[in-house]
């Protein structure tokens, strides 16, 4: 049984790792009529031609146009790494023997998912903030911190929210799922030892 949960628990870890990873590489965050910006890439298209973009990618810190914008990219940045460690630490324990695994009890998973909640959740609020910048005002217009001003949302930042959402709820979720399987275990030890007493 603990096998399969870890198995079932890395495989759904490293779909939140995709999940995240195609949030912050999109560059939709946010989008007008012509200009689109995320995290890590911007793009514009003449008017009527959307399929016809520009884009330019932000490889570095540097490269961010903001400080707001650069500080949202680390948090976030730093939570998607967290969320890949926990991944892998859950699919090493699933393939490797146990004799290879000693550690395994010792390192609490949760605690990393947690600091990966926290850092993704800082990042978030902290990116519309970067609507005050300069790039942003010229795509949208007037811009301000938590105002789009002719942009609207787009399908990176909305992605990139569902899946802090489900790495914040999928272990409470599992969590009950794992008191559920241990209550039905000592219902049947239980329902065992009556039956073996009373055929005595």
């Amino acid at each position: 049984m603990r096998d399969h949960r870890d198995s079932v628990g890395s495989a759904l870890a490293f779909c939140l790792v995709f999940i995240s990873a195609c949030g912050l590489v999109s560059p939709v965050w946010f989008q007008s009529d012509i200009f689109s910006f995320g995290l890590f890439a911007s793009c514009s298209w003449p008017v009527g031609k959307a399929w016809n973009q520009t884009c330019v990618a932000y490889r570095t810190l540097d490269d961010i146009p903001d400080l707001a914008w650069k500080a949202s990219a680390a948090l976030l940045l730093g939570g998607w790494l967290l969320l890949a460690l926990r991944a892998l630490l859950l699919l090493s324990w699933t393939i490797l023997p146990k004799d290879f695994c000693p550690m395994k009890e010792r390192i609490p998973t949760q605690y990393i998912q947690v600091a990966s909640v926290i850092a993704t959740l800082m990042g978030l609020l902290l990116f519309p903030f970067s609507l005050a910048s300069q790039v942003a005002q010229d795509a949208c217009g007037p811009s301000a911190v938590y105002s789009s001003g002719r942009c609207h949302l787009g399908w990176g930042y909305i992605t990139a929210i569902l899946a802090l959402v489900f790495t914040s709820f999928l272990p409470i979720v599992w969590r009950f799922q794992g008191d559920e399987t241990r209550e039905k275990i000592l219902f049947s030890s239980i329902t065992e030892r009556i039956v073996f007493i009373s055929n005595r």
